[in-house]
């Protein structure tokens, strides 16, 4: 269907990693929601000049049907609590995390604030962005994309796939019209829905047969790929495991925490956007446990509220209340990789696990 070698798909934030991945013979997808448009331009020009020919993706908010209005932004000021900014900047006092540089906080705050307060007209200009460059496909990242766009993507020649956490969401997607489906399990780091991959991975394929499902949340070894197969997977996605690679855009800092962490130190939390999204555990995220701590905002408020908190961290390196999304494979994320070893340590483990399963097979027999 997409012209790919490996059965491998690697959704990454990173330019360097979805060229590597692709050019290691899977398929790379580009993380894009919440670029500007000139950014998104620049990042996939630059995968056109590097990845030699081959296929990759764009994962994006394909927008639904909207009217047209003109609506500025809202006044995000006004709709924060007084004691929840309050909260903040005693904590940020508490574990002497230093402002953002005077001269460019507000440029970088805003920045910030446009990536959350997309509209769907802003969502339509990163979409035509997309479809100027070569892509092979084109994943949306959340809800069910209009059945009339969904034609005029294919009708280009690109693929389109959607990411889903339940059996319903999978149906609408097969009335929406898409090529297939990745059916991503809770493992899986960032917003997941609350069904383990075990579960969800043969419900969905069973569901939309003979639609094509890839497995997603949990993976990072070439036997879970081979388990994901076998259970009737077309393939696997997968997110977190490149987070480690030397072609990860994380800072050492924060790359380091991964590697030290366990699989249970991936918890889900409300800290950083309001709904369940699974990260890394850290001082940031357990201060909203602690008692006097307000109740976390709905989304996306409590995201526009923490940003600046979140940028003041990352910017000073303040380590213990770093984090980023991430899926419980953090456990397996020890050291320094690279996109091509992973690739290569993936397929060699998938080959061992489909051999030692057919020799179990053979013998049954």
């Amino acid at each position: 269907m997409l012209g790919i070698e490996l059965p491998v798909f690697a959704f990454s934030h990173c330019r360097d990693v979805v060229v590597e991945v692709s050019k290691a013979g899977g398929m790379g997808v580009l993380g894009a929601s919440g670029f500007p448009p000139e950014r998104l331009e620049e990042e996939l020009a630059w995968i056109d000049a590097h990845v030699d020919g081959k296929p990759y993706g764009v994962d994006l908010l394909i927008p639904n049907t909207y009217e047209k209005r003109a609506v500025g932004k809202l006044d995000i000021a006004s709709l924060i609590p007084k004691e929840f900014s309050e909260f903040l900047a005693r904590k940020c006092d508490e574990a002497n995390i230093p402002p953002l540089p005077e001269a460019e906080a507000k440029a970088l705050l805003k920045e910030q604030l446009d990536k959350v307060q997309m509209t769907p007209e802003e969502a339509t200009g990163l979409l035509d962005v997309a479809l100027r460059h070569p892509i092979k496909l084109l994943v949306n990242a959340l809800g069910t994309p209009p059945r009339e766009t969904v034609k005029m993507i294919q009708d280009r020649g690109i693929r389109v796939a959607s990411l889903i956490g339940k059996v319903d969401h999978a149906r609408a997607q097969v009335e929406a019209g898409v090529d297939f489906v990745v059916a991503q399990g809770s493992e899986a780091g960032g917003h997941t829905g609350n069904i383990s991959s075990m579960v969800l991975w043969p419900q969905v394929i069973d569901a939309v047969a003979p639609m094509p499902v890839l497995a997603a949340g949990g993976i990072a070894r070439g036997s879970q790929m081979a388990a994901a197969i076998t259970m009737g997977a077309a393939g696997v996605w997968t997110g977190s495991i490149w987070l480690g690679t030397a072609q990860s855009e994380l800072e050492p800092k924060l790359k380091q925490r991964l590697f030290a962490a366990k699989s249970e130190d991936a918890i889900q939390s409300r800290a950083m956007t309001g709904k369940p999204c699974r990260m890394l555990r850290s001082e940031f995220s357990e201060m909203w446990q602690q008692p006097g701590a307000p109740a976390t905002l709905p989304m996306p408020l409590q995201t526009i509220a923490t940003a600046e908190m979140r940028m003041r961290i990352q910017r000073a390196g303040v380590e213990p209340y770093m984090s980023y999304p991430v899926g419980q494979v953090v456990g397996d994320m020890n050291s320094e990789t690279s996109v091509r070893q992973v690739v290569m340590t993936m397929l060699e483990e998938f080959l061992d696990a489909a051999g030692w399963l057919t020799m179990l097979v053979e013998e049954s027999i």
